[in-house]
């Protein structure tokens, strides 16, 4: 048995293991999905609606698989999930590179949501590292987020190079092999609770202690997923965080399109994608930083307005032609965007407790993600309908401020 000094440090282990699946649950999902959008539309000859009602179906099939995986989480904790889901990924992937009807296209894209890389995804790890850190919970969430910018940066260029370079086919089967080296190993390291191993959350022996700040707080009581259900918190925040996710997924999904359309080359839109990795990537200290001191409703106002910014920027670019305004929309969106995953699962964890936080999340996705699934689509549609994007990017705009309004007026349930 590993010793008490070994167990301590397990939970930035957890951290660690993290990064990478939320690497790789980036980097194969949003971060991608627009690399492919337009050689699988030219080459298949299909509306872009149709290609973004595949990334629509993933997202509301993984709305649903949360259910039931939340609750797995909360009971055997992660591992079986993410062996589970990367081998569904995998077989997803290499079936996806060989196929060319609309119905296997979208069939395959339910079942990657259903049982595959929802459950190495964010819902999944970040509720695991909710249970293993309160005091410094902020700064474990917002360093786990790091593996989503890292995907933002990474991927798009790299599969945007594979896809302009052997097409997309090639593109999916790469994803397949990236898939199985990654996640593999990192499943063996995830772990469900400190407590089944002697110790408390933030490597702790003893009752776990509070500082500064409101992130360094001692737990309070958990609320059980019928309990959460009865509070308007609850209500307000999966209401507020599926409007973010609606402006969130409809820019990643449309963004190298859109600025393809815009006149900008492929080449240069990947980059803007990337440097919206690098945007997220370096907000990630503000953010840890905000966790530990600052009111959390509040982030989630700064995070949601500085995308914002960062969208109207795109717009804007678009119009003039000015490459580098561009770049600057999308380090902002980016930069607010890096906030949204640790700031969100802080807030969950921080309303109702860690002990039901699966379960609780997992409740909650279906109504979040519809917005994932609904916003793609409808882009893609205004698109096909007017041959132009800017108005609907403006909309998105205004998804964000209401869903930081929600989020803003909800208050923490009592827990005493």
């Amino acid at each position: 048995m590993p010793s008490i000094l070994a167990k301590s440090f397990y939970g930035w282990w957890i951290v660690a293991g993290a990064v990478a699946t939320q690497f790789a649950w980036m980097a194969v999902g949003p971060a991608v999905a627009g690399v492919f959008l337009g050689p699988i539309v030219n080459d298949l000859q299909w509306d872009v609606w149709q290609f973004t009602l595949g990334v629509s179906l993933a997202a509301v099939a993984s709305a649903f698989s949360g259910i039931v995986a939340g609750e797995i989480v909360d009971r055997r904790g992660p591992r079986s999930l993410m062996l589970f889901g990367m081998a569904v990924t995998v077989v997803c992937f290499a079936s996806l590179a060989i196929q060319s009807s609309l119905w296997i296209f979208l069939m395959l894209h339910m079942l990657l949501g259903l049982v595959g890389w929802t459950l190495f995804g964010p819902l999944i790890v970040n509720a695991t590292i909710s249970k293993w850190f309160v005091a410094q919970r902020g700064w474990a969430l917002s360093i786990g987020s790091i593996g989503v910018s890292l995907g933002g940066i990474i991927s798009p260029v790299t599969f945007t190079f594979i896809v302009d370079g052997w097409g997309w086919r090639v593109g999916y089967a790469a994803l397949a092999v990236f898939v199985f080296a990654l996640v593999t190993p990192v499943a063996f390291l995830m772990r469900r609770t400190p407590e089944d191993y002697g110790i408390l959350p933030d490597g702790g022996r003893g009752k776990a202690q509070g500082a500064s700040g409101e992130g360094n707080t001692a737990e309070l009581p958990s609320l059980t997923r019928a309990q959460a259900l009865r509070t308007r918190g609850f209500w307000l925040l999966t209401c507020g965080f599926g409007l973010n996710f609606i402006a969130l997924g409809s820019v990643l999904v449309h963004a190298i399109p859109f600025a393809t359309d815009a006149g900008f080359s492929r080449p240069l839109a990947a980059a803007g994608l990337a440097v919206n990795g690098l945007g997220n990537l370096s907000s990630k200290v503000v953010w840890g930083w905000g966790l530990q001191n600052i009111e959390t409703r509040k982030l989630v106002i700064a995070a949601y307005s500085v995308s914002s910014v960062g969208v109207a920027l795109i717009v804007a670019a678009a119009s003039v032609g000015q490459a580098a305004l561009l770049m600057l929309g999308f380090f902002l969106y980016g930069f607010g965007f890096g906030g949204t995953i640790p700031i969100s699962e802080f807030l969950w964890a921080r309303y109702f407790g860690r002990k039901h936080i699966g379960a609780i999340r997992g409740i909650g996705n279906p109504i979040a993600i519809l917005g994932t699934a609904i916003g793609p689509v409808a882009v893609g549609m205004w698109f096909d309908a007017t041959g132009a994007y800017s108005y609907a990017f403006i909309a998105l705009i205004g998804a964000y401020m209401s869903g930081a309004a929600l989020v803003g007026i909800s208050r923490e349930p009592s827990r005493g």
